[in-house]
């Protein structure tokens, strides 16, 4: 029988979380207990929470992300567990988070400083200026017409500007002015 585990009802608010998708048998026997008015279950254990959702990302109050298994489920509805201290504070005003890029899956993602992976180099912004930056940075990714005045190979030139602008306060016209 399991444990009756409840946090605090406010403890996730503001919060930034990153859960990893795993498979049904791991709440197989867990009591339900809470359901969202959007339709999300959760599970409270000791260790953390499952979630059930078919909706991740912005939620309310809080930016909850879900790392999905590969080869990805064909499910839309994610199954997510996320130990305690994956929870990590968030608020608009201070410099919370950083950016990584994946330039092999052409792919970026932001992390709470908080993230027990952060090697400190990356520049920590608030939120709004790391979704400035990200979208700079996807439209480098997805986009080749910025890079007609440039000799450089492009996949060299991408990698050239994203690590700039990951590591440096350099504004992106600064970064294409300087190569």
């Amino acid at each position: 029988m399991q444990k009756n585990f409840k946090p605090h009802p406010n403890s996730f608010k503001n919060t930034f979380c990153v859960f990893h998708e795993v498979l049904p048998d791991e709440i197989a026997g867990l009591k339900k207990q809470f359901e969202s008015k959007a339709g999300s279950t959760y599970y409270y254990t000791e260790a953390g929470m499952y979630r059930v959702s078919n909706h991740w990302g912005r939620l309310a109050n809080s930016k909850w992300r879900l790392i999905a298994m590969e080869p990805e489920t064909p499910s839309k509805t994610k199954i997510g567990f996320a130990a305690w201290s994956e929870f990590h504070p968030d608020n608009a005003e201070e410099k919370l988070y950083y950016i990584e890029a994946y330039f092999d899956k052409n792919t970026v993602i932001y992390q709470h400083k908080n993230n027990s992976e952060y090697d400190k180099k990356a520049i920590l912004r608030t939120s709004f200026e790391t979704t400035k930056r990200i979208k700079q940075i996807r439209n480098l990714q997805q986009l080749t017409s910025w890079a007609k005045h440039f000799d450089e190979d492009i996949d060299v030139l991408r990698k050239t500007i994203i690590t700039e602008l990951i590591y440096t306060e350099k504004t992106l016209e600064e970064i294409k002015r300087e190569i």
